[in-house]
């Protein structure tokens, strides 16, 4: 059965431009883009979405991938794959900061493990925080809902640079102040706690200036700290699911 070049072209373009969304979100996002997450899996992972949600995409305007408005329509769709990702991955960014400045603060900063989404040197409350945040994530079936918006993506902006979204970019830098205050809110139970026994030990220390705070400090500090963690985790999934649901519904509308 002959084809005609065009037939091939039309062909390859409606598996090419979802292959590039969908594998550069997977580049970016939380668990398809940990570092534990082989990248010939995340590729074939890739190429099958693509196959799966190509026949039910809407149509839009053909470009020829070989010319210039082709390579930049790529670039286009690879910018949009990651900014996807990225504005999800900016949620178990802000574990790893809340984790970290309970830790700095707590006196746990010197222990360190490898952070399995990322692969690099955390501090252990921060791994904490993310083990959680992932089991959680699965558990609401984040993963599919972000495999869902990115096919609901191409009714929003198409493959094309007719629709494109200028300050897509600026947006996204001014949605990343939210990490700070979702971080700050996740750590502040426990910080408010610990910075009370700082200043408990201050007013001893002052009171009773040969008592060693080193050496009394450091140990209630930490255990205080643990304490408070534990009474928090119940909150801890409120917290998550609010941090979730509002990283999705900002990225629906940045690409609105």
């Amino acid at each position: 059965m002959p084809f005609t070049e065009q037939q091939v072209l039309d062909m390859v373009q409606a598996y090419y431009w979802p292959f590039l969304r969908v594998s550069a979100m997977m580049m970016a996002a939380p668990v398809f883009g940990a570092s534990s997450f082989p990248v010939r899996a995340r590729i074939i992972l890739a190429v099958l979405v693509a196959a799966v949600i190509a026949p039910v995409l809407p149509s839009y305007p053909q470009v020829d991938p070989l010319s210039a408005v082709g390579v930049l329509t790529a670039g286009q769709q690879i910018l949009i794959g990651l900014a996807m990702g990225f504005i999800m991955q900016m949620a178990f960014s802000a574990l790893v900061i809340a984790g970290q400045t309970l830790a700095m603060t707590m006196g746990l900063g010197f222990a360190m493990s490898v952070d399995p989404q990322n692969g690099v040197q955390v501090p252990v409350l921060s791994q904490l925080y993310v083990i959680l945040a992932t089991l959680f994530f699965l558990a609401i079936d984040g993963h599919l809902l972000m495999l869902a918006f990115i096919s609901d993506s191409f009714s929003l902006l198409p493959p094309g640079l007719a629709d494109w979204h200028w300050d897509l970019a600026i947006n996204i830098v001014l949605w990343a102040s939210q990490m700070f205050a979702s971080a700050l809110l996740l750590a502040l139970p426990a910080l408010t706690a610990v910075l009370l026994i700082n200043v408990s030990f201050g007013v001893i220390t002052r009171a009773a200036p040969q008592l060693n705070i080193f050496a009394v400090g450091f140990p209630v500090t930490i255990l205080v700290g643990f304490v408070f963690v534990f009474l928090s985790m119940p909150a801890l999934v409120s917290l998550l699911q609010d941090l979730f649901d509002m990283n999705l519904s900002a990225a629906s509308r940045l690409f609105r």
